[in-house]
């Protein structure tokens, strides 16, 4: 056994170790930076969710307040069915005598349903993006205004700007603006809720470890 030898291997394989031991010492001291999250496609694609949450809530309240006032808890949606269904969506009655508008397909009602969530669920990217703009760490307050505000404006353009024409050139009808229908307040309390709904569920997107630490 050639002991030189051994012991040359032995003080290369200590220098070694000590080599790799600084090299793991400075890249712990190297700082990982936060990947902040304050940018608009991260709200946006927040919003998406919040808009698929609210719309929800909203469709909840407005079935409600439709049982409260004695109507069918689904007119909402049959009402936004005109769009797809034309005047179709207002003969979809099924006996319950004078005034009531029982949807008696389930597939229908599905579709109904899914329209009026998958809009919620786009609606909520540019609430959302308002709120990050205008009242980002704001009070709850502020936010639930300007959800509220947003939304407001959101139905007066989606309902007044582009429905009342858009529906009657594509079949022949205006039942969504037609207030003996949908009540303009009914429709702008329901958009109003929605915007509310998003500002309440806003810390869901905004309160992470990487924005405390930003």
């Amino acid at each position: 056994m050639d002991i030189t030898s051994k012991r040359e291997e032995l003080e290369a394989l200590r220098s070694r170790v000590s080599q790799i031991e600084a090299e793991l010492a400075e890249a712990e001291n190297v700082s990982v930076p936060q990947v902040s999250r304050d940018y608009p496609m991260y709200y946006a694609a927040g919003g998406f969710l919040l808009g698929l949450l609210a719309a929800m809530g909203s469709l909840l309240f407005n079935v409600l307040g439709s049982l409260v006032a004695g109507k069918d808890p689904l007119e909402l949606i049959r009402i936004y069915l005109t769009f797809p269904l034309g005047d179709k969506a207002l003969q979809l009655v099924e006996g319950g005598g004078q005034g009531a508008y029982a949807v008696g397909d389930g597939v229908i009602i599905a579709l109904g349903c899914c329209l009026y969530i998958g809009t919620g669920m786009l609606l909520g990217i540019p609430i959302t993006l308002a709120i990050q703009k205008l009242a980002p760490k704001g009070p709850l307050f502020k936010r639930v205004i300007i959800g509220a505000l947003a939304a407001i404006l959101i139905w007066v353009v989606n309902f007044y700007a582009i429905l009342s024409w858009l529906q009657p050139l594509l079949f022949g009808g205006h039942w969504i603006v037609d207030n003996s229908l949908l009540p303009w307040w009914v429709a702008a309390a329901t958009h109003a809720v929605f915007g509310i709904a998003i500002a309440l569920l806003y810390p869901m997107i905004q309160d992470t470890p990487a924005d405390a630490a930003a």
